[in-house]
C-alpha cells in the first residue's frame, strides 16, 4: 500500500513485450526507485479489468496502438486511462513513426513514443520514459495530501485520493481499519482522532469515514454507501439525505 509509480505494459507481440519488460525491471532495480511493474499483457481486456479495479493508482502506461485484432485499441484505451487516472504517463507503442499524428489528433498527450521499426532504439526510449515518468511522479508527490499513520511496524505515508473510507474494526478496541480500493490496513487509534485529522472526509455513520469522492451512488434500501470498488459503509438513516447532497456537490 506504500505510494508507488505503477507501470502497466500492453503489447500484443511477444518478443517486444518480453524486451520492454526486461528493460523496465533492470531500470527499476539499478536506480532503487519507487516504481512497481504491476501488469504485462497483451489482451487489451486485462489492462481494462486492471483499471477498473485499481481506480486510485497513478501509472506509467505502455500502450500498443497497433493491435487489429482488438476491439479496444491503444488509443481507445488510453482514454479511459486518461479519465481514470489524471496523472497517467502515457508512452504509445508504434509500428511507423508515421502513426504518431494519431494519437496528437485524440490530445491524449503521450510523453513519449516507441517505434517498433527502431529496434535499436527502444532500450533507449524505454529508459527515458522511465526517468520522464519519475521526475514528474516525484514533482507531483508533494502536491498529493497523505495520511500518515503506523502500522505493523512501519509508518505508511497513503494518499487522500487512494483511501475509500474508515471503519471501526469490531472485534479490536481503539482499532480502525483503512479500506484503498484494493487494500486494508489496521492501525490504533479512534474515528474521532482520525476525523478531525482528515476534515474533507464525512462521518456517515458512528463507525464509518468516508470519502466523498470516491461514493459511486447510495443505497436507500439498505442504508449505505456504495464505492467505486463496489465495497459499503453503513450510513445512518439521519445522514443519508445530508450525504446526498455532500455528494451533489462534488
Amino acid at each position: 500500500m506504500k505510494t508507488l509509480l505503477y507501470i502497466l505494459i500492453y503489447e500484443d507481440d511477444l518478443g517486444h513485450r518480453e524486451h520492454i519488460e526486461s528493460v523496465v525491471r533492470k531500470q527499476i532495480v539499478t536506480d532503487d526507485v519507487e516504481m512497481e511493474l504491476i501488469l504485462i499483457c497483451g489482451d487489451p481486456a486485462d489492462v481494462r479489468n486492471d483499471i477498473k479495479a485499481h481506480p486510485d493508482t497513478s501509472g506509467l502506461y505502455f500502450l500498443d496502438i497497433d493491435l487489429q485484432y482488438h476491439e479496444m485499441n491503444g488509443m481507445k484505451l488510453a482514454t479511459m486511462i486518461r479519465e481514470t487516472d489524471p496523472y497517467a504517463k502515457i508512452v504509445f507503442i508504434i509500428a511507423h513513426s508515421e502513426l504518431a499524428y494519431l494519437t496528437d489528433e485524440h490530445k491524449l498527450e503521450a510523453i513519449d513514443y516507441i517505434v517498433k521499426e527502431r529496434s535499436k532504439d527502444i532500450e533507449t526510449r524505454v529508459i527515458e520514459s522511465i526517468l520522464t515518468a519519475y521526475k514528474c511522479y516525484l514533482e507531483e508527490k508533494p502536491k498529493r495530501m497523505y495520511f500518515k499513520v503506523a502500522a505493523n511496524g512501519e509508518v505508511w505515508m497513503i494518499p487522500y485520493d487512494d483511501i475509500l473510507f474508515f471503519e471501526t474494526n469490531s472485534e479490536t478496541r481503539n482499532k480502525i481499519i483503512l479500506h484503498t480500493a484494493h487494500n486494508k490496513l489496521d492501525f490504533r487509534g479512534t474515528l474521532g482522532e482520525v476525523e478531525t485529522r482528515i476534515p474533507e472526509f464525512y462521518r456517515c455513520h458512528k463507525s464509518y469515514l468516508l470519502n466523498p469522492k470516491k461514493i459511486a451512488c447510495l443505497d436507500r434500501t439498505t442504508k449505505e454507501a456504495v464505492m467505486v470498488n463496489d465495497g459499503r459503509a453503513h450510513v445512518s438513516e439521519k445522514k443519508m439525505s445530508e450525504l446526498a447532497k455532500v455528494i451533489g456537490k462534488r
